[in-house]
């Protein structure tokens, strides 16, 4: 066997492995957010899930849990250097929202950074630009993240060192009620005909 060809195997093992970890950690990270799911349900069966937030809006202003009442909001937490969920779940929300029509209007989407450190408004707006401009999205401080990513229960870790460090973080949708109550959640790799699907359930359980 000559070296280059042991140099090629040897690279495709390491890249094998580090995706194969990184799915685990994703995994790890679904099965965290229901476990803490069903640790928090009231005596009612409702999660307390949710909770007041400040954050930043890419246009600098700045959005709290109470700024869109009255509107539905529909909320995802990932990164703008995410390799493949926070992408697809961001392109199914803008088909989503097509699907949705003229009931869009009754709705407000956000897109949440787990990592403020990378994701400054100007970078997020540049992000943002691939997807449905309804769309807005939100950072802050480290300590407004921390607080927001607990008020939610999404779990987010960093997996390694450097500067193009990966997140592993919990992929689903946020349904909000114009009351800012929790409603339901959904997985961010469900279609975009699905999620209508499910907020046109979801949003009429409440005759809206």
């Amino acid at each position: 066997m000559s070296t280059d060809t042991e140099i090629n195997r040897t690279q495709v093992l390491v890249v094998l492995a580090f995706a194969l970890a990184f799915s685990g950690a994703c995994i790890l990270a679904g099965i965290m957010f229901g476990r803490m799911l069903r640790a928090d349900l009231t005596p009612s069966g409702t999660a307390t899930i949710g909770g007041p937030y400040t954050l930043v809006a890419t246009s600098g202003q700045n959005v709290s849990d109470r700024a869109y009442q009255g509107k539905w909001v529909l909320i995802y937490f990932g990164y703008t250097y995410c390799p493949d969920a926070c992408p697809t779940a961001l392109n199914n929300i803008s088909v989503a929202l097509e699907n949705l029509g003229a009931r869009a209007r009754n709705l407000q989407p956000f897109f949440v950074t787990v990592d403020p450190q990378r994701d400054t408004r100007e970078a997020m707006a540049n992000y943002l630009k691939s997807f449905d401009s309804r769309i807005i999205g939100l950072t802050g401080t480290q300590d407004q993240i921390d607080r927001t990513v607990k008020e939610f229960r999404v779990f987010a870790s960093r997996e390694n060192g450097g500067d193009n460090y990966l997140v592993s973080h919990t992929s689903y949708i946020y349904l909000m009620d114009p009351q800012g109550a929790f409603v339901n959640v959904i997985q961010g790799s469900a279609t975009g005909e699905e999620i209508a699907a499910w907020l046109r359930k979801e949003m009429g359980h409440a005759g809206t």
